[in-house]
């Protein structure tokens, strides 16, 4: 029998909600914008998210044709996703080829994560990609792997290279919905993906384990489509203090690079509290 309308499971929260949705921000006034999609989430709001969204702020006040080389953030207190976050942008200053911005983004009144980002406007130079993609098979030949947290985000999971990994460092991604052509969206919907998984899984050892992200930077080399397959890698680095850095790449499903990225998180041991 076919299940009523009220039988129906509900959808995951990844199909209620659209990327496009995400990053159609509220302008409210000058260089002042609003996230007003919100929705139930069981965990802090995710950074790929205020990220993605403090780029689309900040490219919505440089000048037409430039486009996000850099961008750097720290992520300052978790944020909810159930509150809508505003996005206040001070322009630094527009030269002849860059602009710099720089995005706070708030919730409550306090300060929840701020971005430094630099655009530029396109210029044809010299042209060269040292390193070849990491080797891994088509995502045509891989099954679909559920990536929790990202709408409209299609991933699948190829041979990975730490095996021990408790979360995939290697994996290929591509936007379910088709794009416009718009360089700026494609670069926020990247930044979006770039923060979904860590580098340092790889290095959990029973013991320590990376925890909330501090710092999150990405490198825009080339322009891509985020409607066709990107295959993001991620290598840890280093652990140190507390803390655990990690590197990574994406390239297009051609293999070439499109951005690089760096993050650091909190690695520590848990301490065991006294008795009372």
């Amino acid at each position: 029998m076919r299940p009523t309308i009220s039988e129906q499971p509900e959808p995951r929260l990844e199909e209620r909600h659209s990327v496009l949705e995400l990053l159609d921000l509220e302008e409210l006034d000058r260089d002042l914008y609003r996230g007003a999609l919100v929705f139930d989430d069981p965990y802090p709001l995710y950074g790929g998210q205020v990220a993605a969204q403090a780029l689309r702020a900040a490219g919505g006040t440089v000048p037409e044709g430039r486009l996000p080389h850099s961008l750097h953030g720290y992520f300052l207190r978790g944020g909810d996703a159930a509150r809508p976050t505003i996005f206040r942008v001070d322009r630094d200053r527009d030269g002849r080829s860059f602009s710099a911005r720089r995005v706070v983004a708030l919730q409550g009144g306090e300060v929840i994560f701020n971005m430094s980002v630099s655009f530029q406007r396109p210029a044809e130079d010299e042209d060269r990609q040292v390193h070849p993609a990491p080797d891994a098979p088509g995502p045509e030949t891989l099954p679909d792997a559920e990536m929790p947290r990202l709408f409209s985000m299609d991933s699948r999971v190829p041979p990975q290279p730490y095996p021990a990994s408790d979360f995939p460092t290697r994996i290929w991604s591509r936007c379910v919905e088709p794009l416009p052509d718009d360089d700026l969206l494609h670069a926020c919907v990247l930044t979006y993906l770039s923060d979904i998984s860590t580098g340092l899984t790889a290095l959990h050892d029973g013991k320590a384990r990376s925890g909330s992200s501090l710092d999150h930077a990405v490198w825009f080399h080339r322009p891509v489509r985020m409607d066709d397959w990107v295959l993001m890698d991620l290598v840890p680095l280093t652990v140190a203090s507390g803390r655990g850095l990690y590197s990574g790449t994406i390239h297009s499903r051609d293999g070439v690079l499109v951005a690089s990225l760096t993050q650091e998180c909190l690695f520590r041991t848990p301490r065991e509290r006294p008795a009372p």
